[in-house]
């Protein structure tokens, strides 16, 4: 039964990880990043919903006169 030759998988690991490690930096460098982003204020708006205007109290059946 032959031996399994594992002198080479070292160098295919670490050429490996180069590849990987250039090929993200080329990705990465392609982004366009914000380097002193203004400060924008942005204004809140209120939503009126139907159940804020009116007073409702809920009743268990339990609470109810009998």
């Amino acid at each position: 039964m032959p031996q399994l030759d594992t002198s080479t998988w070292l160098m295919m690991i670490m050429s490996m990880f180069l590849a990987l490690f250039i090929i993200f930096q080329l990705k990465i460098s392609k982004h366009n990043f914000h380097f002193s982003p203004e400060l924008m204020l942005t204004k809140t708006q209120k939503q009126n919903t139907p159940w804020e205007m009116k007073w409702t109290k809920i009743y268990l059946p339990l609470l109810l006169p009998q």
